[in-house]
């Protein structure tokens, strides 16, 4: 397999993470995304979105879109699951990473905010846009897990939920956002980061990264 990503890419994030608590290694090829590398025609064959992460798989299938990702990951490669087998809590999963994964992430990243300075607003507006999208989404994935047992989001295992939440904390953080308020988010996070796969698969850790 072959991972096309950026270290700070939240979704690519997402994806490293799954591959690590699968136990599943991918050749990884960057594209650096403030260069617009992900722009290149070759990359645009794979995915015409001009997006990362894709995914080429051992077999010549190509699947672009994080959760599309990891659900084929977690379908093809069952253990440990990343969903529960009941089809309640399996939507509930589904429910949190969404708030993240498609109404979160995808307005306050670079494409966007890139639009907003077109737009000629000053920068501290772009930020302040940045980290209130962060925080509303945030906010109600707090309120979705009160009443989850933990330590993760949904209970003694790790989930897509928890794979979705740690790259938004990370963003989150990056836009200044006073995170300490989310004290159910925050118990996921710790109980991830005391794991490999989610220590490994950090920004930082990547051969691509830059301060």
């Amino acid at each position: 397999m072959k991972l096309h990503g950026y270290f700070r890419s939240a979704a690519s994030y997402r994806v490293r993470i799954a591959l690590n608590l699968k136990g599943l290694t991918a050749e990884h090829e960057y594209h650096h995304l403030r260069k617009g590398e992900q722009r290149a025609p070759d990359y645009l064959h794979l995915n015409p979105q001009g997006l990362v992460p894709t995914l080429e798989t051992d077999h010549g299938g190509t699947i672009t879109q994080s959760l599309a990702i990891i659900e084929w990951l977690d379908e093809t490669h069952p253990e440990p699951p990343l969903l529960p087998k009941n089809p309640t809590p399996r939507a509930r999963v589904r429910a949190f990473a969404m708030v993240l994964a498609c109404d979160t992430h995808p307005i306050q990243n670079l494409g966007v905010l890139n639009r907003l300075r077109t737009a000629k607003l000053p920068e501290e507006a772009v930020t302040r846009w940045a980290a209130e999208i962060n925080e509303q989404g945030l906010d109600a994935c707090e309120r979705l897990i009160l009443i989850e047992r933990g330590p993760f989001c949904f209970g003694a295992t790790p989930t897509l939920a928890d794979i979705c939440l740690v790259p938004q904390l990370y963003n989150a953080r990056r836009f200044k956002v006073d995170v300490s308020k989310f004290r159910r988010l925050l118990e996921a996070e710790a109980a991830c980061l005391a794991l490999p796969p989610f220590k490994d698969a950090a920004p930082e850790k990547q051969p691509d990264f830059e301060p």
